[in-house]
C-alpha cells in the first residue's frame, strides 16, 4: 500500500470546553448554580456581581404582564457544537432576568419548599418507572439499583443480586445483566458500571462519533488505563504503537469524564431547603412560565478590565485575554441553560395542565423521549434539564420530574398515567368505610368501573408504594 497525503473537507461535532461547561451548568441545581458562580467570580477578576441588575429583565407576573418568550435558539447539549450566534449582545447579560415571584409567594407555606434529598436511587428508580419494561424486569431493575454504591458502581456479583430477588424470582446472570444494561443507560451517564474502564466507556458511548481521540480512549478505559501512571503516555503510546498526540488527545478526553457519576446526583453535602427555578402562574387562563428572580446570582463581565484589554499590548493582556474568554464561555453557558430549561418546562405546561389545575388525577403519560421529540432535543439534553429543578405553582413547589409519568391504556381508547391511577386509588382509600376497607380486587372493580382495566397485582404494587397497608391492616373499629 502506497502512502500518500490526502485532505478532505467534513464537518465535525467536538465535544469542545465550552459544550462540556454548558453540560454541567444545566444539570446544576439553583443550589448548586450559586456556588458554581461564586468560585467562578471569586477566580475570574473579568467577573463581577451585577448588584444592580442592569441587565434587561422581562415582565414579571406581580406588574400585571406576561414574561417574555423565551427566544428560540437553545442549545442542544448532546455532542453538538455551540454555536456563536447566541452570544449574549451585551456584556452585563443578567443570570435568571427573566424572574417573577408569585402573588402568594410570600403566603406561602416554608414547609412546601423543604423537601427530602434526592438520593442516587430515587433518581434512577424514577427511570425506571418510565421504561417500558415487565414486572419481572421491573423487580430485578430495582434489585439492582438498591445494590448500587453511592458513586454509582455496582461493586456486588451479580449472583448477589439473584439471591436478594428469592423466592420470588429465579433470574439467571444473563437476565440480570441484560436490565442492567438498561440502567446503564440512564442518567447520570456512567452509572451501574462495574469498574471504571466500564464507567468510563458507558460516558463515551454518549459522546459524537467524531469527537476527537474517540475510539483510542475506548481502547485505553479497557486495559492500558491501568498501566497509564506507570508507564506514562509515551511507553502507551509505544505498547499501542500509536503517535503519542493522538494518545495524549485520548487521555485528554478520558480525563473530561466523572469517574464517580453517582455524586453527581447525590454529593455528599446538599441543602434540603428548595429553592425554585422556575416560577409558574396563571394569567387570563394561560398557564405562563419564567426563570425564578431569585434562581441564580446576576453576574456581568467587568467593565474596568474589559477597557484595560483595549489599551494594553498583546504582551500584557494574554491573560486577561483568556480570563474574558472564559468569562464569556460562563455567560453563554448561563443563558442556554435559560433557555433549555424554560423551553422544557413551557412543552411541560401544554401537556400537564390538567395536572396544575387538577391535581395528579389529571396527570397524562409523558415521558422523556416523547418529550424530547417535541422539542427537538436529545433526551439526556431533558433529563439534565429537569435533574433537580424544581418549578414553583398555586399548588405548592413541585419537582420537574413529577410531570412525567408512565401510562396505562383505558377502555375508552386513551391513557391514564400511573401517577393519576395512584391518587384515585389513594382517594378511594381516603373514603372508605375504616370498618370494612377496600381490598386490592374491590379497589380493582372500581378502577374498571371507571374505565381503567387495572389488575390487582397493580394496585397492590401502587398501594405499596404509596406506603399504604393491606385492608385487613386498615380496619379500625371505633
Amino acid at each position: 500500500m502506497k502512502t500518500r497525503l490526502q485532505t478532505s473537507l467534513g464537518q465535525h461535532l467536538v465535544m469542545t470546553p465550552q459544550l462540556r461547561q454548558a453540560i454541567k451548568l444545566l444539570q446544576m441545581s439553583t443550589t448548586e448554580l450559586e456556588l458554581e458562580i461564586s468560585e467562578a467570580v471569586a477566580s475570574n477578576p473579568l467577573l463581577d456581581w451585577d448588584e444592580q441588575g442592569t441587565g434587561s429583565a422581562a415582565g414579571s407576573p406581580d406588574e400585571g404582564g406576561a414574561a417574555d418568550p423565551a427566544p428560540e435558539r437553545t442549545l442542544e447539549l448532546a455532542g453538538a457544537t455551540v454555536d456563536d450566534d447566541w452570544m449574549p449582545s451585551q456584556t452585563d447579560w443578567q443570570v435568571a432576568g427573566t424572574g417573577a415571584a408569585m402573588d402568594d409567594d410570600e403566603a406561602g407555606s416554608a414547609a412546601e419548599r423543604v423537601a427530602e434529598v434526592e438520593t442516587l436511587a430515587d433518581h434512577l428508580l424514577w427511570q425506571l418507572h418510565l421504561c417500558p419494561l415487565s414486572t419481572r424486569d421491573r423487580s430485578i431493575g430495582a434489585a439492582l439499583i438498591d445494590a448500587l454504591e453511592d458513586d454509582g458502581y455496582l461493586r456486588e456479583p451479580l449472583s448477589g443480586i439473584a439471591e436478594t430477588l428469592l423466592p420470588g424470582i429465579r433470574a439467571g446472570d444473563d437476565e440480570i445483566l441484560a436490565v442492567l444494561h438498561r440502567i446503564q443507560r440512564f442518567d447520570p451517564a456512567g452509572v451501574g458500571a462495574r469498574d471504571l474502564g466500564e464507567c468510563l466507556c458507558l460516558q463515551l458511548d454518549g459522546l459524537a462519533p467524531d469527537t476527537p481521540g474517540l475510539d483510542l480512549a475506548r481502547i485505553l478505559a479497557r486495559g492500558p488505563l491501568e498501566r497509564l501512571p506507570r508507564s506514562g503516555a509515551a511507553g502507551v503510546a509505544q505498547e499501542l504503537k500509536r503517535p503519542l498526540d493522538e494518545v495524549d488527545t485520548a487521555i485528554a478526553l478520558l480525563r473530561s469524564l466523572d469517574p464517580r457519576p453517582g455524586t453527581q446526583i447525590a454529593p455528599l453535602a446538599q441543602d434540603t431547603y428548595i429553592v425554585p427555578d422556575v416560577v409558574v402562574w396563571r394569567q387570563n387562563g394561560v398557564w405562563r412560565a419564567a426563570l425564578a428572580a431569585h434562581a441564580g446570582p446576576k453576574v456581568m463581565i467587568h467593565r474596568g478590565y474589559e477597557q484595560m484589554i483595549r489599551h494594553c499590548g498583546d504582551a500584557d493582556a494574554g491573560y486577561l485575554r483568556t480570563q474574558l474568554q472564559e468569562a464569556r464561555w460562563l455567560l453563554k453557558g448561563l443563558q442556554a441553560r435559560g433557555e433549555t430549561l424554560l423551553r422544557v418546562v413551557r412543552s411541560l405546561l401544554q401537556h400537564q395542565a390538567g395536572f396544575l389545575e387538577f391535581g395528579e388525577q389529571a396527570l397524562r403519560p409523558l415521558t422523556l423521549r416523547e418529550l424530547a421529540g417535541e422539542l427537538g432535543l436529545h433526551e439526556s439534553t431533558v433529563s439534565r434539564a429537569i435533574a433537580r429543578k424544581h418549578v414553583r405553582t398555586p399548588r405548592g413547589t413541585v419537582a420537574l420530574r413529577a410531570f412525567f409519568a408512565s401510562g396505562i391504556d383505558t377502555e375508552g381508547g386513551g391513557e391514564a398515567s400511573s401517577t393519576a391511577i395512584q391518587a384515585m386509588i389513594r382517594r378511594l382509600i381516603d373514603d372508605e368505610n375504616p370498618r370494612k376497607p377496600l381490598s386490592d380486587a374491590k379497589l380493582a372493580e372500581l378502577l374498571k368501573a371507571t374505565g381503567i382495566p387495572v389488575a390487582r397485582r397493580t394496585v397492590a404494587k401502587y398501594r405499596e408504594a404509596m406506603n399504604i397497608s393491606a385492608s385487613h391492616e386498615r380496619v379500625r373499629i371505633a
